[in-house]
């Protein structure tokens, strides 16, 4: 980690950082206060739309931010909760009669239907309150406030906000939340447990080189009768470029809204089956290269995979329909709206311009240009609309196959934290995006210099200037047809870690969100999913975070090697925290077996990611291991000499004692995988994102064989068998 900073700031720009929501300095993991340089902070507010490159500039923009609120007659978008009564302030000439109401979301909307007449919306008065304000000159012009209530009883959901003074007409979003969601269901005497692995990797002899969604719906059932599991806990499926090469991290899409339709199976779209001869040839010739690479022990290559897969999904895409499938995909083309619409162009354009740069006017999707495109790519555009419409097909399969099979929760999708900078969602969603700036993390204990995810962060006064509508569109997508959602890095609903164009990452500066909205929008969207929410919590956060999240209902996240004692002993389970998603490890560390082993110390040096002694960080390895193994022995959960299996097994009833919420296993660890998924701080130095499931002696385990593997079997049980009282 840099040393601590201690260069002076002046004193406006720390004020006009202040009023932006730019932090001038924060705690490390070392516990630290460490101060943010000034030419951090010039580049943030520039990144944020506030000059501030020089002292001129900075008095300028301060003096601007000071009435930001007094300019405009109504917030741009509203947010309370259900059951409490808000105020709202309204900016109107000073001395002038205003008029406040609102309207409520149509029972259509809130159930996100398209079809018939838009009915009449039920309208609410707002009520004034005697707030006295001193009136402002902004701008040469008097504007006076007056204070509105937001009534405590309006329904959950969507509404408009109204306000009228003379000619003067204004419109906002108001948003009314659930105060809190509701637990996570739980079978009788226990907590629901269920597996976690990387979709990608967990192949079939039927998959095209990647595990798909016909291996999740199959994963899931298997996991839930075989291994009495109740939940399935994936990667992102978010969508990748639509040619290759394909990005390998689920972290980094091109879309967090739409789904990567690599995961689609083909056979199991129905107009596979009523192909022509011809037709059926040319799918099972499209199959034929990749037939063998779901057993092939070397990194996943996606590239291959979606070739072969997107060539053979032409195919049945060019096929006829029947009127009632066409139907369903019109309607769910509507449903999607302009968001798909966007999103398919992106994917057109892409394919049309291969590995050419676009031409300037194309990056914007409201020129002319791209209107022009989109007509002349209308059939490549219905094209990439339909592989979202058979993907979502095969998730409500995944979805319904998951709950039949006797799982309470189903499956548990994850949100990345954002997107790839020159993908569909930057493209489409530039407007409420910031530019010139990534995000990141600061250093921490595993990743000693910072880590830098090359995404570009939401605008948060942009995105209130939306109605948080793409936000809003992005969760309802996801959310269709899950059991629960895991949000990565649930902190930058808080706040993010900002990295200027060029910097280091561990020279950024962090930047706040409105939490209030950001979670309570993703409570009202679960809430109407009936899905359950976990947040990411981990890494540096402010303490309060967590307490908030509680509050809420949203479920945080307790990994076994991260809880510790302040001496740094294992943390007892019954002091775990009760609302929390449980596990020993994440995808960001080995599997149990390298990490007792020492695997992860060994990576980071071999890397070069350590910033410490590589001895010290193996001492600390030892140390940490010991002092567990000694900790499991103490509570009679290992022996004296505990094998690795007892080992790994033991860790996961050290898990099952604690209070929490929800239980999770990695696959990998169910069947002796080593290897980790991902090794933060790289990029190509490591298979990031391509390890295909394997044992422990690295041989590849088949969807198929998973459940005969002793381990695993092994490993269920333990999760499965009575607690003692």
């Amino acid at each position: 980690m840099s040393e601590p900073q201690h260069e002076e700031l002046p004193e406006p720009l720390a004020q006009l950082a202040d009023a932006h929501g730019v932090a001038t300095g924060f705690h490390g993991f070392d516990g630290v206060r460490h101060a943010v340089r000034a030419s951090t902070l010039v580049s943030v507010l520039e990144a944020l739309g506030v000059p501030a490159s020089s002292p001129e500039k900075v008095a300028v923009s301060l003096e601007h931010s000071r009435d930001d609120a007094w300019r405009r007659m109504l917030p741009p978008t509203v947010v309370v909760r259900h059951g409490a009564a808000a105020a709202v302030p309204v900016h109107v000439a000073d001395g002038a009669d205003v008029e406040v109401w609102i309207e409520l979301e149509a029972p259509h909307d809130a159930a996100r239907g398209t079809s018939g007449p838009r009915p009449v919306r039920e309208r609410r008065d707002a009520t004034q309150l005697d707030v006295p304000v001193p009136p402002q000159t902004v701008d040469g012009r008097r504007v006076g406030r007056a204070t509105f209530e937001i009534p405590a009883d309006l329904p959950l959901g969507w509404h408009d906000l109204h306000a009228v003074s003379g000619e003067a007409r204004a419109r906002a979003t108001l948003v009314v939340t659930p105060e809190r969601l509701d637990p996570p269901p739980a079978p009788e005497g226990r907590a629901p447990w269920g597996f976690m692995t990387q979709l990608y990797s967990v192949r079939s002899r039927a998959s095209w080189g990647v595990g798909d969604l016909a291996d999740l719906a199959d994963l899931a059932w298997l996991s839930a009768r075989e291994a009495g599991a109740d939940f399935l806990l994936i990667n992102p499926l978010h969508a990748a470029e639509p040619r290759t090469p394909m990005t390998p991290s689920p972290y980094l899409p091109t879309s967090r809204r739409f789904v990567n339709p690599l995961y689609v199976r083909v056979e199991d779209i129905r107009e596979t089956a009523y192909l022509s001869a011809a037709d059926r040839s040319l799918v099972e010739w499209a199959f034929d290269p990749v037939r063998d690479l779901g057993s092939d022990p070397a990194p996943i290559d996606r590239d291959p995979a979606w070739e072969a897969k997107k060539a053979a999904l032409e195919v049945v895409f060019a096929a006829p329909r029947s009127t009632a499938r066409q139907a369903g995909f019109d309607e769910f083309r509507a449903g999607q709206g302009r968001g798909l619409e966007d999103f398919a162009t992106w994917c057109a354009l892409a394919d049309h311009y291969g590995d050419a740069e676009w031409p300037r006017d194309v990056l914007d999707p409201a020129s002319p240009a791209v209107a022009g495109l989109r007509e002349q790519l209308s059939d490549t555009i219905d094209f990439y609309c339909w592989l979202q419409w058979v993907a979502d097909e095969q998730l409500r399969v995944a979805q319904r196959t998951a709950r039949e099979a006797g799982m309470c929760v189903g499956i548990m999708h994850d949100l990345a934290v954002g997107v790839h900078p020159e993908g569909a969602d930057a493209w489409a969603n530039q407007s409420v995006l910031a530019r010139g700036v990534s995000v990141g993390a600061p250093p921490d204990t595993y990743n000693q210099q910072g880590q830098n995810w090359s995404q570009p962060p939401w605008h948060p006064e942009a995105l209130a200037r939306a109605g948080y509508a793409p936000y809003r569109d992005m969760l309802r997508t996801v959310l269709r047809h899950a059991g629960a959602i895991r949000i990565d890095h649930v902190i930058g609903l808080f706040r993010l870690w900002w990295i200027p164009g060029g910097a280091r990452a561990d020279a950024g500066a962090y930047v706040s969100y409105d939490h209030e909205a950001l979670i309570g929008i993703l409570c009202l969207e679960a809430q109407r999913a009936g899905a359950t929410v976990i947040g990411e919590d981990l890494g540096v956060f402010e303490p309060w975070v967590r307490d908030y999240l509680a509050e809420r209902g949203v479920l945080g996240t307790s990994v076994l090697w991260f809880e510790k004692t302040d001496d740094g002993a294992p943390l007892a389970p019954e002091d775990y925290r009760p609302l929390t998603l449980a596990t020993v490890t994440t995808h960001d560390l080995p599997p149990t077996a390298g990490y007792l082993a020492g695997e992860h110390v060994e990576l980071r040096e071999r890397l070069g990611v350590l910033t410490e002694p590589v001895a010290v960080v193996r001492r600390q390895a030892r140390v940490e291991r010991e002092r567990t193994v000694a900790f499991l022995r103490e509570r009679g959960l290992v022996g004296e000499e505990p094998s690795e299996r007892e080992l790994v097994e033991a860790l996961h009833l050290m898990i099952r004692q604690s209070p929490a919420a929800l239980l999770g296993v990695s696959l990998t660890d169910a069947v002796g995988e080593r290897r980790a998924q991902n090794q933060p701080g790289t990029d190509r130095e490591y298979p990031n994102w391509r390890v295909p499931l394997g044992d422990s002696a690295g041989n590849v385990v088949m969807l198929e064989d998973l459940f005969d593997n002793a381990r695993l079997r092994s490993l269920a049980a333990a999760m499965n068998q009575p607690l003692p009282r």
